[in-house]
């Protein structure tokens, strides 16, 4: 309430029937609670009247705690409502504080409708995915819908006493005695968001729906190499034994992407022949619904947005004990049997044969094409930059006119 007050001018009285009007334009019908956080010693009493009369819960937490208390409210609603459901957050903290944990909960099996509301819209895109985004004003002065307030209960509730109280003039009078002065000094409560997904496993058993599912990998060489030594063979049988250890069982494809032209051929040929692909590219690709696993050379120094179902470091992975090595080559015995392909992406061919795909890879079309890209991404560098120096670093009329 502090960041997305009700603005003056509006009646609060509009706040509960905006929001559900809100909700009917989208065509959504079903109840709405409301609850509005705040430092309720501040509130002037007819607001919290005119909100508690149309049935919107009201919590007093100060200022510095509110996001942290509604991110843990929300958390306890979730539970007690699963999907399909609906969460609507009103606040300008969505970028700084609430938008990594909650794209991290957004990425489970059953995910719940996220809207958003604003006073000041945000300074950059977020990765949580909301169905909707309002300014709070506008909103405000949108569409209503009636509202009977016999049908809804009211709450005043205070954080730091754990206290509910029914009537406004009870909960005014409570947060001026001074057992609940006291409360507040010994009872703090957390001032930083108590992440709900920084403590998830890792690397999750296979789920029955995905276990017999496609696996694909994408494999980037240029930042997760063969190591030195290593023999290249074992690259498909220690990503399929990884698998098979968390349950899953359907067959493998691998594709490495690279700069194949600084490859070594035999760790190509080794590669093809245990049935992986070969891409020669730059830069590479994915979406929902898929399970994501993640293998890298050096462990991130943040936990990532991103929810994966399993996390490697790349020479563990590859680092298959001389015991294990018999029963995963038996495991990929059908991909050895295959041949890899070799894929240019940048010429858009593929080639079966090795030799070929190497000769491809100095000829000249494919180093005429090479040569477009770099020129592209230096053009576009280049007016990156004078767009930047234009907008953030404008020129004076004294330095334009310097010698």
């Amino acid at each position: 309430m502090k960041e997305c007050p009700v603005p003056e001018g509006i009646d609060a009285h509009r706040v509960r029937p905006s929001i559900e009007g809100g909700f009917k334009e989208l065509g959504y019908s079903g109840p709405v609670s409301i609850t509005a956080y705040g430092d309720q010693k501040q509130t002037p009493e007819y607001l919290l009247r005119a909100l508690s009369s149309t049935g919107v819960a009201v919590v007093h937490i100060r200022s510095e705690s509110t996001c942290a208390v509604m991110y843990e409210h929300m958390m306890n609603w979730r539970e007690d409502n699963p999907p399909p459901a609906t969460m609507m957050i009103i606040t300008n903290q969505m970028l700084d504080v609430f938008d990594w944990d909650l794209a991290r909960l957004q990425q489970q099996r059953t995910s719940y409708h996220l809207f958003l509301a604003y006073t000041i819209r945000q300074r950059a895109e977020l990765i949580v995915d909301t169905r909707k985004e309002w300014l709070w004003e506008k909103l405000l002065l949108g569409t209503t819908t009636s509202t009977s307030a016999g049908e809804l209960s009211t709450v005043f509730h205070c954080e730091y006493c754990s206290l509910d109280c029914q009537s406004l003039n009870c909960f005014k009078e409570h947060l001026s005695t001074k057992k609940h002065q006291l409360q507040e000094v010994i009872r703090p409560q957390p001032t930083e968001l108590i992440s709900a997904t920084n403590k998830w496993g890792k690397n999750y058993a296979a789920t029955p729906e995905y276990a017999t599912a496609k696996i694909h990998v994408w494999w980037d060489m240029f930042d997760c190499p063969i190591p030195d030594g290593y023999d290249a063979r074992l690259v498909r049988p220690s990503l399929e034994g990884a698998f098979k250890e968390l349950g899953y069982s359907d067959p493998v494809s691998i594709t490495a992407f690279g700069d194949h032209k600084q490859t070594p051929k035999r760790h190509l040929q080794a590669l093809s022949s245990t049935g992986i692909d070969v891409a020669h590219a730059t830069l590479a690709t994915t979406t929902k619904k898929y399970n994501l696993f993640w293998a890298y050379s050096c462990r991130p120094w943040k936990m990532s947005v991103v929810l994966t179902s399993a996390e490697w470091l790349w020479d563990s992975l590859l680092a298959v004990s001389a015991t294990k090595r018999h029963v995963l080559r038996n495991c990929s015995a059908s991909a050895v049997e295959s041949t890899g392909m070799f894929y240019c992406k940048l010429c858009y061919t593929k080639r079966k044969l090795l030799d070929k795909f190497i000769k491809h890879l100095s000829s000249k079309k494919h180093l005429s094409q090479e040569g477009c890209i770099t020129d592209r991404r230096r053009r576009s560098k280049k007016l990156r930059l004078s767009w930047l120096r234009k907008h953030h670093f404008p020129e004076t009329k004294q330095l334009k006119n310097a010698p």
